[in-house]
């Protein structure tokens, strides 16, 4: 039987200072069966998703990082894959990334995938390991092109049921992770579901969050145990937010195996 993976997601500095990630990745090396490197997520310019995966890997941990083609043009896109190679970077998510009204180029995920694969087959590449390459799903319709990645990394949900119901409905051969994310307070969970409307948060959990400061850590760990038992999910990828701490420490108890 395939262990259940835990994909954990670092927080990357906005800063030229590595110490605050590392702690995020000692702490969580705990429960974590590898660490998701985000890409200038929300628009905000952070160190290099290949030199944060670098930084995992010599800590001892396995490393995914993200490819964000709302910055990066196909030359950008290459120069990258070299890097990661010469770093040992060789697991990418390609992601779109969001955008603002300033927001114009960059290539689309699709794109990416195609590139990646044609480059990596070039001589450039010879003798080193194909990469994996992951895309993330809405909790809808898979577009044929998604089938084509490795593994598959879905929407963050609150609702066991509709991931189960989305889950058969979906053929894909690949290992699929689900999203689940630790609210930290009511006022997070607002702006997430302002922010991405596809995002369905449980009135009780809005309620619990208005007055336990753990029910965002609570329902997230729950979560992570619910989907540990379902057929068709490789495993989670968890958004632990500025908690990590506390979902370390409880899905360490929760999980000892995980």
């Amino acid at each position: 039987m395939t262990p259940f993976e835990l994909v954990c997601e670092v927080e990357p500095p906005t800063r030229p200072d590595l110490m605050h990630v590392r702690h995020q990745i000692g702490v969580m090396s705990r429960v974590a069966s590898a660490f998701l490197i985000p890409d200038n997520h929300l628009g905000r310019a952070t160190v290099s998703s290949i030199a944060v995966a670098h930084e995992v890997e010599a800590m001892g941990g396995r490393s995914i990082a993200c490819l964000n083609g709302r910055d990066r043009n196909v030359l950008g896109l290459r120069r990258d894959l070299l890097t990661a190679v010469a770093y040992g970077v060789d697991q990418f998510l390609l992601v779109a990334g969001d955008r603002g009204p300033d927001d114009t180029g960059g290539i689309s995920v699709r794109r990416m995938l195609d590139e990646v694969r044609a480059f990596a087959t070039s001589d450039v590449f010879e003798s080193t390991p194909p990469f994996r390459l992951g895309v993330v799903s809405q909790l809808g319709a898979l577009p044929s092109w998604k089938r084509e990645a490795d593994f598959l990394f879905v929407q963050v949900s609150f609702d066991v049921t509709r991931l189960v119901e989305w889950r058969e409905t979906v053929g894909f051969e690949g290992p699929v992770y689900a999203g689940v994310m630790v609210l930290a307070s009511a006022a997070h969970a607002a702006r997430i579901e302002t922010a991405i409307p596809q995002i369905r948060i449980p009135a009780a959990l809005h309620e619990r969050l208005g007055t336990d400061p753990s029910a965002g850590v609570d329902a997230a760990c729950e979560l992570v145990t619910a989907i540990r038992g379902l057929a068709g999910f490789s495993g989670v990828h968890l958004v632990p937010v500025a908690r990590y701490r506390e979902v370390a420490a409880r899905l360490e108890r929760d999980l000892p195996h995980a």
